[in-house]
């Protein structure tokens, strides 16, 4: 075996999670794409797995700066910023930590869209600053449950998203690659504007990558209406944010509820001056048990690569 199979890759990832990858193989930490260039060749030559965590683009590039490598296992379910045709070429296995976070992104879905109709933030804002005896209560909110609701790919999130909002008494309607088996939720197959059209509010649970970039339309966005809210658990890039953006300016729609944005950490400041947006930093699998079990099945990849063994989840 070689002396160093592990490369730990990412200033994402955290003491106790390096820690138990360290205790479990031999390996060599870079925080970035730049620390992994100034490790030597010897080092790279002996690495056959990464674990990666991070945001930052992975190609051929940084693929080829380790030459035997066999598999990056990523910690997320999404991977769009592993260019997987690159590591496909070169045949390295790429893996995710799908499932184990599914309850809590749904969660997360749930109660942004919850706080975007009953106005939340803003309560919190009236008790807590002691305003309200003299501004009183705040104007009227608006009820979700008895609404419709659009689901934007009906997959594993997506379903346990449909599958707390049916217990909201909503009407489920759905867009997927294939029609689902539902308790009678309406199928809209690919067309987004169709769905968006018919709902309420529109929850987007696509994966992120070049092929789900602005699935969310301008013209799906419009189609919603005065009453349509956004709400989105996936990547910034499956809407169009600039129209989305231009929607709520104008008040064409009535509000969006974000934990994803496009160039994230760094947001577009149009969305700090909306008072019908809620705004949350790209926490949806944020848990302490949750992040824990993602680390678990990463390194469950890991140590499969290392040990001969069938990965447990593979993406290619």
């Amino acid at each position: 075996m070689s002396r160093t199979p592990l490369l730990i890759l990412g200033g994402g990832t955290t003491a106790e999670d390096r820690a138990r990858l360290e205790a479990a193989h031999a390996s060599v930490y870079a925080a970035n794409f730049d620390a992994l260039a100034e490790v030597d060749a010897e080092t790279r030559a002996q690495v056959r797995a990464v674990a990666y965590r991070g945001h930052h683009r992975f190609d051929g590039a940084g693929m080829d700066l380790l030459p035997n490598l066999e598999v990056i296992a990523n910690f997320g379910v999404g991977y769009d910023q592993i260019i997987v045709p690159d590591a496909t070429a070169r045949g390295v296995k790429v893996t995710n930590t799908p499932d184990v976070l599914n309850d809590d992104v749904a969660d997360l879905a749930v109660a942004m869209l919850l706080a975007q109709c009953r106005n939340m933030v803003a309560g919190d804002a009236r008790v807590r600053s002691g305003a309200w005896p003299d501004k009183g209560e705040l104007p009227l909110n608006r009820k979700a449950t008895g609404s419709t609701v659009g689901i934007v790919g009906l997959g594993r999130i997506g379903r346990e998203i449909a599958d707390r909002l049916a217990a909201f008494k909503m009407e489920i309607h759905y867009t997927s690659r294939s029609e689902k088996e539902t308790p009678g939720w309406t199928y809209h197959g690919e067309d987004v504007v169709s769905l968006a059209r018919a709902v309420d509010f529109l929850v987007v649970a696509i994966v992120g990558g070049p092929a789900t970039e602005k699935t969310v339309s301008r013209e799906a966005i419009e189609a919603l209406g005065p009453r349509g809210v956004v709400v989105n658990i996936s990547r910034g890039t499956t809407i169009d944010e600039e129209a989305l953006l231009d929607a709520l300016e104008a008040g064409t729609i009535a509000g969006a509820g974000l934990d994803v944005f496009v160039g994230e950490p760094v947001v577009n400041p149009r969305f700090f001056a909306l008072d019908t947006v809620h705004l949350q930093p790209h926490q949806g699998s944020g848990t302490v048990e949750t992040r824990r079990a993602m680390a678990m099945l990463q390194l469950e990849n890991v140590t499969a690569c290392l040990e001969g063994k069938p990965l447990v989840t593979p993406v290619n």
